[in-house]
């Protein structure tokens, strides 16, 4: 091994070490609680030497949400894993499903990525049009986009696109193509047309409304279990994107 590969092994293990203490803080004491002095003073090295592996407080957090959403997307292609290729309503409830129970078990990170208002961790900016900004919605948006590219005999394509969204609707299924076919499903506007791109936008809309309001408590009246009243809304969700229990 020459030095300078050695350097370069030693720098990854430290920002991995970093990442590792800084998502600790995160779970422990939440968002608030994950600041350079604290990683730095559990990691036994000076607060500045961080700034030879991350340039700000937010860098740190913007790699941190990419493992975040790392570890989402595994373990909802584990999901997927268990259920049969030709099972399309059971794959969409694996995710679905999936997504939702990562969320209650890990509030803080789903939090840090969806309670963010940082650029970093939020919208795209107005130069970065070609980004799918919310991450979290990103990793939904590629696996339910794989799933209809994968299945399109299943879906209705019928054109019910306001003419107002065509134009954004344009540029973002370019983005959703190219992030399916980067996940191993070639598939073009055929298969993913403007009818599907907005119907997969506007079930994301409904996933994360409901999860965040379970997540952050803020249902508007007491639920005791909602489970069924999420199950109700994705066989909602896949009956109008068209799928079915053939």
């Amino acid at each position: 091994m020459t030095e300078a590969t050695r350097r370069e092994r030693l720098r990854a293990e430290t920002e991995r070490d970093i990442r590792r203490q800084a998502r600790a803080l995160l779970v422990a004491h939440g968002r608030d609680a994950v600041t350079l002095r604290a990683i730095a003073r559990e990691l036994g090295i000076t607060a500045p030497a961080l700034y030879r592996y991350y340039d700000s407080r937010e860098d740190l957090l913007h790699h941190l949400a990419d493992d975040i959403c790392a570890d989402l997307a595994t373990e909802l292609d584990a999901g997927l894993g268990r259920v049969p290729e030709d099972d399309v309503t059971g794959q969409v409830y694996a995710v679905c499903r999936g997504f939702r129970r990562w969320a209650l078990a890990h509030p803080q990170e789903f939090a840090l990525v969806f309670a963010s208002t940082e650029t970093a961790l939020g919208a795209c900016g107005p130069d970065d049009r070609h980004q799918v900004g919310d991450q979290f919605g990103r990793v939904f948006l590629e696996v339910a986009g794989r799933l209809i590219a994968s299945h399109s005999a299943h879906h209705d394509h019928g054109d019910d696109v306001p003419g107002s969204l065509h134009e954004d609707l344009a540029v973002f299924q370019q983005v959703l193509i190219g992030a399916v076919n980067a996940r191993g499903v070639p598939v073009d506007a055929g298969e993913l047309p403007l009818s599907a791109v907005y119907h997969i936008t506007q079930s994301w809309v409904r996933l994360y409304g409901h999860v965040a309001l379970e997540v952050f408590g803020r249902f508007p009246f007491a639920v005791t279990n909602p489970e069924p009243m999420f199950d109700s809304m994705l066989a909602q969700i896949i009956g109008e994107m068209g799928f079915t229990d053939d």
